[in-house]
């Protein structure tokens, strides 16, 4: 099973749209946002596979980004979760709360996810593989990630730079 990986969207409704493109025609099955949606929008362009959202520190109408995962039947797993899928646990924050951080880490996933930093990022501790898609926002290369869980296999894929609007 391949996902994708998205964080740090903004408000790039057009960037996310064409990232969302990227992933299902690269296989993902399912998508993971590390948060900074800041607007429900974004979270429809997320609607076309099944979902799971944080939330980061853009974002601050939280009610309305938890109406918005439900109207797509999304998970929403606040500031941090762990899911299992096909046999992996997968441990998703959006990386600016250390406390939030060690408590993931602490329940020993075999993948954390996480963005903040608008930095793509693929590193192993203590048996944990931790993953940061990149940003489709303030960044010099506006990425997404691809795992595929049943091989290990993770690559950053990268968006055509030509700004798009929302």
């Amino acid at each position: 099973m391949r996902i994708g990986i998205l964080s740090d969207t903004h408000d790039q409704v057009a960037r996310t749209r064409a990232a969302v493109r990227l992933l299902v025609d690269s296989g993902a099955r399912a998508l993971i946002h590390c948060g900074d949606i800041t607007i429900p929008d974004v979270v429809h362009e997320l609607a076309p596979l099944p979902s799971y959202f944080v939330f980061g520190n853009c974002d601050f109408d939280l009610a309305e980004l938890r109406t918005a995962v439900q109207a797509i039947d999304g998970t929403c797993l606040e500031a941090g979760g762990l899911i299992e899928l096909h046999g992996r646990r997968l441990a998703v924050t959006h990386g600016d709360s250390s406390r939030e951080l060690a408590r993931l880490t602490g329940q020993r996933p075999d993948y954390l996810f996480s963005g903040h930093t608008h930095q793509a990022a693929d590193t192993v501790r203590d048996g944990t593989r931790f993953n940061n898609p990149g940003a489709l926002h303030r960044a010099s290369r506006w990425t997404v990630a691809l795992l595929d869980l049943a091989s290990g296999r993770f690559e950053h894929l990268t968006l055509d730079s030509t700004p798009m609007q929302s």
